[in-house]
């Protein structure tokens, strides 16, 4: 099992849609939310990801196909 993080930004018209709940849904990895900053207009989140690499690369992918930025951090900067 691994363990990454992402920084996610949402634009302004996916910030009311589920998407973390959905990426938990569709893939096989459990999502953790370590810091988030949702309003009205603008919303981004570090997302912690675990399972199988490769699971994680494809809700990576899912997520970007949802319309949202997805970074990874690459400092453990979210203890």
């Amino acid at each position: 099992m691994s363990n990454m993080r992402f920084h996610i930004r949402f634009p302004e018209e996916k910030i009311k849609e589920p998407v973390i709940y959905q990426i938990g849904r569709e893939y096989q990895v459990v999502t953790n939310v370590r810091r988030a900053d949702v309003r009205e207009t603008t919303g981004w989140m570090d997302l912690e990801l675990t399972g199988e690499t490769a699971e994680i690369e494809r809700a990576v992918e899912g997520l970007r196909k949802k319309g949202v930025v997805v970074d990874p951090i690459e400092l453990n900067v979210v203890e």
